[in-house]
């Protein structure tokens, strides 16, 4: 068959990805062999895959197809997440715009089913795009996070955690967002240190009788919140405040009298020393309120609007209030001063606006009891961290400093929470409306007086309690994944539990250590009694080329099946992975995806060359020039087959593709093939022929994980096959044979060095010249003298004992090799070139010898580090006796 000029991605990615499915190959059912299982960390349903999503998706790809290529049952589930900010946020948005459908003007029930709609709608674009992306995933294991199985194990895993005193509901200060109106968790919200004004308000202060006594100036970065004060506090040992006991001050534009209390809290040394306190929208304050019994005065509605407790700017947003009141303040007199201050804001994950402490009755869940086995399988190596160094003091920190774990969200889109309220505020937890009633039944029959010994009724129906209006943070939802997507929750103890949990290594990113890596560890050990992976392997961020997290705000997220469609999935794969070694940052570059296709149409090149052969096979060739090519790559192959397989055990994937992308580029496509080629319109002999065939597949098997398409379709091309590439076992590794491999690279850089002499004494590539080698390990040249002279266009070739006139002399590790010529010597530039060798040469002498000289470096390195430098040192050595030797012949 004729074969295109360059390889063609769009030709080949569909045609293999209906075939793989249509093979039923991904699909995984247990049997006799042992299991390698990964859970996806399951993308957001309300979007596309971002760069990040890339690169953990071809991570875990890679991992997952060596596993399945080695004998293993791999088994990779699908799915995604039901986000529950970020998906009612778009809904609501959809309704508006699209519709002009309120959320406030539907029920409940109304609103989950354009929830849902919406889910089967837009749901599919992620699957879509980790199908392009080449991703060998169990597409019959696709699991949603609110799947009637999987939102029966949340509400089971609740009431469980209820019953076992874990889970309680209480007041307390926590993170709001104003956009999503729900409450947030510690964790989903980013600090961001940023420029701001510190606003230094003057306070009228007041005698116990209502006489003026002063004033007093306080500090503060929020104006709009002022409303909201109850106290103005002081350090009891600071002498400037001491005769304001009993008094008080008066709130500026509202002129509400609050008290000045006295804490030793208050640094005097900051500030004026003087503390305004407004429990509801500080912790710190909150905390001071309740030890002094203040009132809590909230000023801002769910919504970051002024509320009516606030008395001025009701309904107004916080921002456009705190302009209005700073105007004011400077009008009546009490602004003092403002000045620059560097500042730390909250801003929410999920919706990006400035987050809002606010007092709050939601459910909570204590998690220090949870934390401490947690903390325990990390620290004591049940899990490994990969890279461990990086990320293993970030797991224990933030499991050391555990805080209770904020889990209601006031939202309807998620799973709701099971607590049941009769009608006179008594709160039951159970899974069903049923069973909340059966609590309630059981409670009136043991009620005494309270419910009337004589009562033949129930005070209440079933249908008059209440369910509870919020529902869970959609990580407590997460953090059963790697479990109940094998029903293990919902169905304990069931065979693919048992047999493909736990799993085998989770890939993430490095920002969700603790909402989900450390979370899953607790649920593991908590429902399944042991961990949910072995490996942990952390992927890096990716960034721009300024290196800014990319980000659709920011507009510098490139569209993943736009590359895909301009580069192909392989040379997608091929980009992100070659410049990410794990947990890394990467600065995202075009470029790399370039490279990815540049060597997608190397190997196309290589197949066509070699298909080229395939009609000029003649066994009466001895091929007696091609035998120490194959050989020699061979041993080559080998080594990087055993180099591969020792960095992906470490999961350092990045280093391995460059080695087989080496393997491939230099090795066998720049020497191994030229040196087994025929000669021109020669014919090839049918064993060498069948030992290339053979090479190319094994170095196709070895890059398939990496780059699937590109690999499946040369591997058919190049014969005929009666089993696909994608589960083709790996053979065991053959021994290698270094001293061939010694030889191979004297050949290469034999070859190299009189190229660069031929080329740089400007003779032709068809000039022949005569080599002689004046070398004290002539045997280090046997099996290769043909090729060299082949290869660099020799007529002759000897050994020399002595320097030969009238030559070109090239210097090669401790050999002189001399290249005579017709063309006429230019000696000066001969000279020239030795003197810079010459001097290079010195230069790199003298850093291994500093280095050396170093008795920190040689007592505290690796003895096999430190031998390694000796023998640069004695090959540095040699090579300078060998050119000041040929200086001195010139």
């Amino acid at each position: 068959m004729e074969l295109s000029k360059n390889f063609i991605p769009a030709s080949v990615e569909g045609k293999w990805n209906k075939h793989w499915q249509q093979k039923g190959y991904f699909n995984s059912k247990p049997d006799n062999r042992p299991a390698f299982t990964v859970v996806i960390p399951p993308p957001n349903v309300t979007g596309v895959l971002h760069m990040g999503h890339t690169l953990n998706e071809t991570v875990q790809d890679i991992l997952v197809r060596k596993a399945r290529m080695s004998g293993f049952n791999a088994c990779w589930v699908p799915g995604s997440d039901h986000a529950s900010i970020a998906t009612e946020a778009k809904v609501v948005q959809m309704l508006d715009k699209e519709k002009g459908i309120k959320k406030a003007d539907l029920s409940r029930e109304e609103f989950l089913k354009y929830a849902f709609e919406w889910k089967e709608k837009y749901g599919g674009i992620i699957y879509n795009q980790i199908e392009r992306l080449g991703c060998s995933v169990d597409w019959s294991r696709v699991t949603f996070t609110m799947d009637d199985h999987y939102y029966k194990a949340v509400i089971n895993v609740f009431v469980d955690l209820y019953n076992k005193g874990l889970i309680y509901r209480g007041a307390r200060m926590i993170n709001w967002d104003p956009a999503a109106k729900t409450a947030l968790s510690d964790e989903e919200v980013e600090y961001k240190d940023l420029q701001g004004k510190l606003y230094h308000v003057k306070y009228d202060l007041v005698s116990a009788d209502g006489k003026n006594i002063g004033c007093i100036t306080i500090a503060t970065q929020r104006p709009e919140t002022i409303m909201g004060d109850t106290a103005i506090c002081v350090n009891p040992n600071d002498e400037r405040y001491t005769k304001l006991k009993g008094a008080f001050a008066v709130v500026p534009l509202i002129n509400r009298r609050i008290p000045i209390i006295f804490d030793e809290y208050v640094d005097p040394s900051f500030g004026t020393g003087a503390l305004k306190v407004t429990p509801a929208h500080d912790i710190n304050d909150y905390n001071l309120g309740l030890k002094h019994n203040l009132e809590v005065v909230d000023t801002l509605n769910e919504d970051g609007t002024l509320s009516a407790a606030a008395q001025i700017y009701v309904g107004e947003d916080r921002f456009k209030a705190r302009k209005k009141i700073i105007a004011e303040l400077t009008e009546k007199g009490f602004l003092v001063k403002e000045e620059e201050y560097q500042t730390r804001l909250g801003y929410s994950q999920r919706t990006g606006v400035v987050v809002e402490p606010r007092i709050s009755t939601q459910w909570f869940l204590k998690m220090k009891e949870l934390a401490e086995p947690a903390l325990k399988a990390v620290v004591d190596g049940d899990i490994r961290i990969h890279p461990g160094d990086k990320f293993l003091a970030t797991y224990k920190y933030w499991l050391e400093n555990v805080k209770d774990w904020c889990i209601s969200r006031q939202l309807w889109w998620g799973q709701q929470i099971p607590a049941w309220y009769s009608p006179d505020g008594t709160c039951v937890v159970a899974a069903t409306r049923e069973e909340a009633f059966m609590l309630f039944e059981t409670q009136w029959s043991a009620g005494g007086d309270q419910f009337n010994d004589q009562l033949t009724s129930s005070p209440f129906t079933i249908n008059d309690i209440k369910q509870d209006e919020d529902v869970l943070d959609t990580w407590f939802s997460s953090w059963l994944w790697p479990s109940e997507v094998f029903n293990g929750i919902s169905d304990p103890g069931n065979a693919e539990v048992k047999y493909y949990y736990p799993t085998s290594v989770l890939v993430t990113g490095q920002d969700i250590i603790f909402f989900w890596v450390a979370r899953m560890v607790m649920a593991g050990l908590e429902y399944e009694k042991q961990i949910p992976f072995k490996d942990v392997y952390f992927t890096g961020m990716v960034r721009d080329k300024q290196g800014r997290k990319m980000s659709k705000s920011l507009g510098n997220s490139p569209d993943l099946l736009e590359l895909i469609d301009k580069y192909g999935a392989d040379a997608v794969r091929f980009g992100i992975m070659i410049s990410s070694p794990a947990g890394n940052d990467l600065l995202f570059d075009e470029s790399s995806l370039e490279q990815g296709s540049f060597f997608n149409n190397k190997i196309w090149n290589a197949l066509k060359l070699v298909k080229m052969w395939e009609a000029r096979i003649d066994n009466s060739n001895s091929g007696d020039n091609s035998t120490f090519a194959i050989s020699w790559f061979e041993s080559r192959l080998n080594e990087v087959k055993t180099e591969v397989d020792s960095l992906m055990k470490q999961f350092r994937l990045s280093e391995a593709l460059k080695t087989i992308y080496s393997l491939i580029w230099d090795d066998f496509c720049s020497w191994y093939l030229e040196w087994a080629k025929p000669g021109f319109e020669q014919p090839i002999n049918d064993s060498v022929y069948q030992k290339t065939i053979a090479f190319f597949t094994d170095l196709l098997h070895l890059l398939h994980p990496y780059m699937p398409f590109v690999t499946e379709e040369i591997y058919h091309l190049l014969e005929e096959r009666n089993e696909d590439l994608c589960v083709k076992q790996f053979a065991p590794i053959s021994k290698v044979d270094k001293a061939i491999l010694a030889k191979g690279n004297l050949l290469k850089d034999s070859i190299t060095a009189v190229r660069d002499a031929r080329n740089k004494a400007q003779l032709k590539p068809k000039e022949t010249i005569e080599l002689s080698i004046q070398s004290n390990e002539q045997s280090a040249y046997s099996d290769i003298t043909e090729l060299l002279s082949k290869q660099v266009n020799a007529k002759s070739f000897a050994f020399a004992t002595d320097a030969v006139a009238q030559s070109i002399n090239v210097v090669v590790g401790k050999d002189k090799f001399y290249l005579v010529t017709e063309t006429p010597l230019n000696t000066g530039h001969q000279k020239e070139e030795l003197e810079k060798e010459l001097e290079y040469q010195k230069g790199f002498l003298a850093s291994v010898e500093k280095k050396l000289s170093n008795e920190r470096f040689v007592q505290n390195a690796k003895p096999e580090v430190v031998e390694f430098e000796r023998k640069k040192k004695a090959d540095a050595e040699d090579k300078i006796k060998v050119i000041e030797e040929s200086l001195r012949a010139i």
